[in-house]
């Protein structure tokens, strides 16, 4: 068999027995109790090592005459520091361990303790005709303590996977493989043997315990009384359940505290039960505790209520809410029922909502109507007043267009777009608040640079220029639907401009092109 075949066999022992460990220490977990735990732990026996690595002198075989050692102080019953040490020897090599690292420990009932450990410090390797080598290790693994005495217990098994690093470079020919001059030790380490158990966590915990206390302890048929049960020497770590019942009425709750619902119950004492439990103890791990309360006969005083609506005034389809205030002078329960003479009324309790949708205007009236536990009534209503919606806001909307058929100069505002704009300017002058647009747009096969801008600045200083319209008024935009054109859009007061897919020109880089451009100004056009 290979080293490199061995070496994965040898970790997957080693993770096979860790997983192992991983789920009896689950399953073991879940009904553990928190026995008297000792302060410290000294182990010592017998220790097999595949040390998995090769030297020059060849693949370091396995060493069957080997100890280990350990001492172990635990802080908790389940945490601890561990040092731990070992000396495996043959004719082909020596090895020594020296390491140190935490141990997490569980402990049953029973006494048993499964526990996992990792740990790094010195790994000494000494072969025969190679110089002993200083270095480090890591140590990570785990095993089972089944206890004889008191004091004493059986290391069942111990588990462990080994990684070292060694340098021989200097002691070998240079042209060695990288793992002959400096080899990465990964075994496997077996261990049995005894431990001795020292001093003490402290005596075993008190056994778990309960009280109950019920609030208020007089009520009335219907009212509610709420019971709580206090848990006292509980487990660090560990989580408690409650059950309850009750003599008479209704009684909800799962945690430390409940509801008893005492509607139809006479009059008389009651008693409710807690049953507090933890799961992970075998014994003590059950309480009981009780809580008694009394009901008392109902007077005959009938509730009352008011009620007020916010707001008072609204327009058709808008919500009211109604906020009620109800007492009963006999402190029984009250639920409140309401109708309206218009719209829908929806709610419970001491708020509701009116819709008001579909209602005509004018008054409304709600009634809110309030019942006790024995069947008392009170009545009363409030009012809210629906007024006729508002008119829509105002809208932008596309007064025309102009188009640019002139091929040699396609922003050109020609005389048929003049006649156009003479009609827009003749709207604005009409509604001085008002506003226009102008989206430019241009066609994809109009190879000119910002035609869609210039055809709407042109536009606009048409309208400017000689209609006399302030240029303030104005806003010039270009667009992506296409097109020899420009469209002027008019925007009312208080009407925002919502046209999809169109950009805001910069007037102060594209200008309007006049129609007789100066001689320079045509000859830079031309270059």
């Amino acid at each position: 068999m290979s080293l490199l075949a061995f070496d994965r066999k040898a970790r997957l022992l080693c993770t096979s027995l860790m997983i192992a460990l991983a789920i009896m220490m689950s399953s073991s977990a879940q009904a553990q109790d928190e026995q008297e735990a000792p302060k410290v732990e000294i182990f010592g026996g017998y220790s097999w090592l595949h040390p998995g690595g090769t030297l020059s002198t060849g693949k370091i075989p396995d060493i069957s005459h080997g100890w280990a050692a350990s001492a172990t102080y635990d802080f908790t019953p389940h945490f601890g520091l561990t040092l731990d040490g070992g000396g495996h020897y043959s004719d082909f090599s020596n090895i020594g361990t020296l390491m140190f690292g935490p141990t997490f420990n569980v402990r049953t009932s029973e006494g048993v303790n499964m526990f996992v450990h990792g740990m790094a410090g010195l790994h000494r390797l000494s072969p025969a005709g190679l110089p002993t080598d200083n270095n480090i290790g890591t140590m990570l693994g785990g095993g089972m303590d089944l206890p004889v005495g008191k004091r004493l217990a059986i290391r069942l098994f111990e588990a462990n996977y080994e990684w070292a690093h060694h340098n021989f470079s200097g002691e070998v020919p240079a042209n060695s493989p990288s793992q002959v001059a400096r080899p990465n030790l990964r075994g496997a380490d077996l261990r049995t043997g005894l431990v001795l158990k020292l001093g003490s966590q402290g005596p075993p915990p008190a056994p778990l315990a309960a009280s109950c206390a019920a609030q208020p302890t007089e009520v009335l048929p219907g009212e509610p009384v709420a019971v709580t049960a206090t848990a006292s020497n509980v487990r660090k770590d560990h989580t408690v359940a409650y059950n309850w019942t009750s003599s008479g009425g209704k009684i909800q709750g799962k945690e430390n505290t409940a509801q008893v619902d005492t509607n139809g119950l006479a009059p008389g004492s009651y008693t409710a039960t807690a049953r507090v439990n933890d799961p992970k103890l075998k014994k003590n791990g059950d309480a009981t505790c009780t809580a008694n309360f009394t009901v008392k006969e109902l007077p005959k005083h009938p509730p009352t209520i008011s009620c007020s609506a916010s707001p008072t005034t609204l327009q058709t389809g808008a919500p009211a809410t109604i906020t009620c205030e109800t007492n009963s002078p006999d402190n029984s329960p009250v639920t409140v029922e309401y109708s309206t003479s218009a719209g829908k009324v929806t709610g419970s309790g001491n708020t509701a909502t009116l819709d008001t949708t579909g209602a005509a205007p004018g008054p409304i009236t709600v009634t809110a109507k309030a019942t006790d536990a024995r069947g008392l009534t009170g009545e009363t209503t409030t009012s809210v007043t629906v007024e006729n919606p508002p008119p829509p806001p105002p809208q932008s909307s596309k007064l025309n267009e102009i188009e640019f058929p002139n091929k040699a100069k396609p922003w050109r505002v020609d005389n048929t777009a003049k006649a156009v704009l003479d009609d827009v300017a003749l709207r604005l002058q009409r509604e001085p608040d008002a506003k226009a647009v102008i989206v430019g747009q241009q066609d994809p096969t109009e190879r000119r640079k910002n035609l869609a801008a210039e055809r709407a600045v042109d536009t606009k200083a048409y309208l400017t220029q000689e209609k006399g319209i302030d240029a303030s008024r104005i806003e010039v935009r270009t667009g992506t639907a296409g097109g020899q054109k420009a469209e002027i859009f008019i925007v009312p007061a208080g009407a925002t401009f919502n046209q999809a897919d169109t950009q805001p020109v910069d007037e102060t880089r594209i200008k309007p092109i006049p129609d007789h451009p100066a001689k320079k100004a045509r000859k830079k056009a031309t270059q």
